[in-house]
């Protein structure tokens, strides 16, 4: 048996939960199908795998509208003020 504890915070005991990761889990299986099971569009390289996740949570966190606060992540954590185009998102630089 596997026992909580904290390790960082105070959280409320009867709130913890993993339901939030393993939904963030389920969506990024669901939309990129390198991570699902017996699938051809797996990455040989690692360094392909890493470029794929990284341009898939750029686009949900920048350019996808999300249902439940009807923007995107981004804009809702005022990071930008505007819903990202395609475009934008290949042509900005880290």
């Amino acid at each position: 048996m596997v026992v909580p504890y904290v390790k960082i915070g105070r959280p409320e005991w009867n709130r913890i939960s993993t339901s939030h990761v393993e939904r963030a889990n389920l969506s990024i299986r669901m939309h990129l199908k390198r991570l699902t099971r017996l699938t051809n569009a797996f990455s040989k390289k690692l360094e392909n795998l890493h470029a794929a996740v990284t341009l898939y949570i750029a686009f949900y966190n920048f350019c996808r509208v999300h249902q439940t606060v009807k923007a995107t992540p981004a804009m809702a954590a005022g990071l930008t003020d505007h819903l990202w185009e395609l475009r934008e998102l290949l042509a900005s630089e880290v």
